[in-house]
């Protein structure tokens, strides 16, 4: 790995983990996000200081180039990243669904509550202006 690609890697994990960690302060990144983006750059930071990790693991698949490796499984986890995000987003999708059905039904009752209730004051009205 050459030194200004191990250079870029290293500054590049620094500078996510004090973004991550600023949005976190400010409170505009949940903690459960934070944790895999921390631990993504952390693995960043470890390949960068750690080069010879990166080449051994790169011959144990048969690969050429160790910046290959690095682009492969970072694409990989990304891509896994994303997969989860979609189950989550669908989950969340339902609940959203779910509840626009719920309170479109409590809505059509309270309506119907309504006529009812105004129903029974006619009723009443008309029943006290006979008795009069």
């Amino acid at each position: 790995m050459s030194p200004v690609f191990q250079g870029l890697l290293i500054f590049g994990a620094i500078l996510m983990t004090y973004y991550i960690l600023k949005r976190i302060r400010q409170s505009k990144l949940q903690i459960e996000y934070a944790i895999f983006w921390i631990v993504f750059s952390g693995i960043l930071l470890l390949f960068s200081i750690f080069p010879f990790l990166v080449a051994l693991m790169t011959r144990m698949i048969g690969m050429e180039l160790p910046v290959n490796f690095i682009f492969l499984f970072f694409i990989l986890i990304l891509i896994l990243k994303a997969f989860f995000q979609t189950i989550e987003t669908s989950a969340l999708e339902n609940k959203v669904r779910n509840l626009t059905q719920r309170l479109a039904i409590e809505e059509k009752d309270r309506q119907e509550e309504l006529a009812e209730m105004k129903k029974r004051i006619e009723e009443l009205e008309k029943k006290l202006s006979e008795e009069k």
